[in-house]
């Protein structure tokens, strides 16, 4: 069983800053690629960071530049560092996690509850 669990969200005004922490805990083997995605009312859900084992880091192009994604390892959790948010960053802030329970098993991703990010303009 994996669980995975964000925080950090809340309401910020309009060129502030949130951190937001994704931690998964349980029984696994290792933990390959950890990443970001949001998800705006009637809107689908899209990506906005993602970041390998090694710490190799993709961005939505509407995020560079302002967000940055990064892993402690140790700790199997990942960050997210929201600076200069706009309004239009908000959203529910979903982190999943793809895990490989044993050594021959295949990866799953884990998805978890969301977390909320209001930024008033």
């Amino acid at each position: 069983q994996v669980r995975v669990v964000e925080s950090g969200g809340g309401l910020v005004q309009a060129g502030g800053s949130l951190r937001l922490s994704c931690a998964a805990s349980g029984t696994f083997f290792s933990i390959n690629a950890m990443g970001w995605y949001r998800q705006a009312p009637g809107k689908q859900r899209d990506l906005v960071a993602t970041i390998t084992s090694s710490t190799s880091a993709n961005y939505a192009d509407s995020v560079k530049g302002r967000f940055t994604i990064s892993r402690d390892n140790a700790k199997n959790t990942v960050y997210l560092q929201m600076d200069s948010l706009k309004p239009e960053d908000t959203a529910v802030y979903y982190c999943n996690t793809d895990v490989r329970t044993s050594l021959d098993s295949p990866t799953f991703r884990y998805w978890g509850q969301g977390t909320q990010v209001t930024v008033s303009s």
